[in-house]
C-alpha cells in the first residue's frame, strides 16, 4: 500500500515537472516568434528604406551624410543577431528618418512627389507595425521572464536552464525627447 502511495506521489510530481517544463517552453517560443515579428518589421522599413532614399537623395544633395548614416545602419543591422545591437540600431535609424522627414518639409516639390508619398505612407504603416511588435514582445518576454522567477516554476526553470530573456529598450536619450512640430514656417 505504501509502495502505490509512493508511486501516486512520484507520477503527480512528474506530470507537475512536465507541466511547467512545457508552460516555460510555450511561453519561450512565444518570445522567439515576438522577437521573430519584430526581425520582419525591422527588415520590411531597410528594405523600403533604399528606394525612400533615392527618392528624397535628388532634392536634398546636402544631406548625403544622414544617408551615408542610413547605408552604415543597414549593414550593421544584416551583422547583428542581439536583441540590445538590434535594438540600438533601430534607434540610430529611427533618428536618422525623423531628419529626412524633418527636412523633407522644407522641399514642396518633394513633399508632393507621389513615391514621396507613397514611401512616407509605408515607413509610416511600417513604423506603426514595429512598434507593436516591440510592444507584444515585451509583454511576452515580461511573462516569460516573471514565471522564471516565480516558485516553484523557477525551481525547473533553472534544472532545465531556462536563462531570462533581454526587452527590447530604448538606452538613447535623444528617442526619448518630445519631437518638436513648429506650424509656423
Amino acid at each position: 500500500m505504501i509502495g502505490w502511495i509512493i508511486f501516486g506521489i512520484i507520477v503527480v510530481i512528474v506530470i507537475y515537472v512536465i507541466s511547467v517544463y512545457n508552460s516555460l517552453k510555450t511561453i519561450e517560443n512565444r518570445v522567439e516568434n515576438a522577437w521573430s515579428q519584430i526581425d520582419v518589421q525591422l527588415q520590411r522599413r531597410f528594405d523600403l528604406i533604399p528606394n525612400f532614399v533615392e527618392t528624397v537623395k535628388g532634392y536634398m544633395n546636402h544631406e548625403s551624410e544622414t544617408f551615408a548614416k542610413i547605408a552604415e545602419l543597414r549593414t550593421s543591422w544584416a551583422n547583428t543577431n542581439s536583441v540590445s545591437e538590434k535594438a540600438n540600431i533601430d534607434n540610430q535609424l529611427s533618428s536618422a528618418l525623423k531628419t529626412i522627414m524633418a527636412v523633407s518639409e522644407n522641399y514642396p516639390d518633394l513633399k508632393s512627389n507621389q513615391n514621396f508619398s507613397e514611401l512616407s505612407e509605408e515607413l509610416r504603416n511600417t513604423e506603426n507595425k514595429i512598434s507593436f511588435s516591440r510592444q507584444f514582445y515585451n509583454d511576452t518576454v515580461t511573462k516569460f521572464n516573471t514565471k522564471l522567477e516565480l516558485f516553484p516554476s523557477n525551481i525547473i526553470a533553472g534544472i532545465f536552464n531556462f536563462k531570462q530573456k533581454d526587452l527590447f529598450e530604448v538606452d538613447n536619450a535623444e528617442a526619448r525627447k518630445n519631437v518638436k512640430v513648429d506650424f509656423g514656417k
